[in-house]
């Protein structure tokens, strides 16, 4: 038990301390779920009442207070979560941010939308929303308000790039990210037309270069009507499961696709949230709010973790921590 008392005590004071809250109570609560969450590995609410610490005396009185957190509008994510996120991150020491924008199914009856900041070879959640749908293709207006929120989050943070699979490839997000200034490398599907590379249209497939290769065009027509200017970078290699199509707004090189990779750090992110650590889709609850404060535990978790992790890596290499390129700071 005086581990578990040491874990809520560190958690509750990153949360004192950073986040935005409107009643005390609700991060000693939230404290209470992170700490049952990291000692349970399970993402359900009576699988925690064996580790955390209370003054409560009988299961049922864990469950309700977890349950009234839950129900709890006055409970902001944004407001708790993001100022913890990003004061944990010191995203001012990078050279540049890398957001990772991508969905997930749950029971396929809700889908998680979320994007998060990729560094130290990691994603960490910075928005989230979850609604109910039958597949993870989502049009922009199901996604935009998480673009917003992210854009403001990161307002004086000056480059910035949006890293995404072929789902969200469209010319609404290529118009929004062009106005607020973001980079960006998108993948797109092989039927996409292009213009500019032959005479006439063709498609990516028919561009894709041989076995072993990669090959690059500047300023081609996207799409059908060819309005989309952009530039595109190939790749076909003997280790993928398929040919590579990147879309980007800067010149295409190699490094066109090491900045697309790190997108699947995301792989990750997904395996601890849903399968793997943490078991989300254990939880069986049926309501997107509630699936979204929910995954507000799984983020604190995650972000608390990883800069425990930093802090050993640092102490066996006792190379300071953190350094410049890891993003994070101790504080």
């Amino acid at each position: 038990m005086e581990k578990s008392n040491q874990l809520y005590a560190q958690l509750f004071d990153l949360l004192q301390q950073h986040s935005r809250y409107v009643d005390v109570r609700h991060i000693q609560t939230l404290a209470l779920m992170v700490q049952g969450l990291l000692s349970s590995q399970r993402l359900n609410l009576t699988a925690w009442e064996p580790f955390v610490k209370s003054r409560a005396k009988q299961a049922q009185s864990y469950q309700r207070r977890f349950s009234r957190f839950m129900d709890n509008d006055r409970i902001q994510k944004s407001e708790i979560y993001l100022p913890l996120v990003l004061s944990g991150l010191s995203l001012s020491k990078l050279t540049r941010v890398y957001l990772a924008l991508d969905t997930s199914m749950l029971w396929n009856e809700f889908c998680l939308i979320s994007i998060s900041i990729v560094t130290c070879g990691r994603a960490v959640p910075l928005v989230w929303r979850v609604i109910k749908h039958e597949s993870a293709s989502v049009a922009f207006g199901e996604y935009q308000p998480l673009l917003v929120e992210a854009q403001k989050a990161l307002k004086d943070f000056g480059d910035v790039m949006l890293l995404a699979d072929r789902a969200f490839a469209s010319h609404a997000l290529m118009h929004w990210l062009r106005d607020i200034n973001w980079h960006w490398c998108l993948r797109v599907k092989s039927d996409v037309q292009i213009h500019g590379p032959r005479a006439i249209p063709v498609t990516v497939e028919q561009l894709f270069p041989a076995s072993g290769e990669a090959t690059f065009y500047r300023q081609v027509g996207l799409w059908e009507d060819g309005l989309e200017r952009v530039n595109l970078a190939l790749a076909n290699l003997s280790t993928a499961e398929e040919p590579w199509a990147v879309i980007t707004d800067e010149a295409p090189t190699l490094l066109t696709f090491e900045d697309y990779g790190k997108r699947f750090d995301t792989e990750e992110l997904y395996l601890d949230s849903k399968s793997g650590a943490f078991q989300l889709e254990d939880s069986r609850l049926d309501e997107a709010k509630h699936l979204e404060r929910l995954y507000l535990v799984a983020a604190v978790a995650i972000l608390f973790s990883t800069l425990q992790g930093l802090r050993c890596t640092h102490k066996s290499s006792q190379s300071g921590f953190p350094s410049n390129e890891d993003g994070f700071k101790s504080s």
